[in-house]
């Protein structure tokens, strides 16, 4: 899946990109006409849950989103990809019954 990457008031190292970017590419075994997504990492200064992850999925005649919030990069990229996996599912069913 083709994914631009946008870390925001910081830089993230590739190792926290690649990690990323295969927890996305699981998201093609439940829906594979992914078109390409972008994902922003955005630090918050108040609260223990300071880091952000926002991911938007374009799909044939939709976008899907999620954004999760928590201590780490990775913890909050696997809240928003289980949020994104259980809207292409739904996405899915909903489009084979028509």
């Amino acid at each position: 899946m083709k994914l631009q990457m946008h870390s925001i008031k910081f830089d993230a190292d590739s190792k926290l990109l690649d990690v990323i970017q295969k927890k996305m590419d699981k998201l093609e075994t439940f829906f594979d006409r992914v078109i390409d997504g972008e994902v922003y990492l955005r630090l918050n200064n108040e609260g223990i849950k300071n880091k952000t992850v926002e991911i938007k999925l374009n799909i044939p005649g939709d976008q899907l989103f999620a954004e999760a919030s928590d201590k780490s990069f990775e913890a909050a990229t696997d809240e928003a990809t289980e949020a994104l996996r259980r809207q292409l599912k739904k996405f899915k069913r909903k489009a084979i019954s028509h």
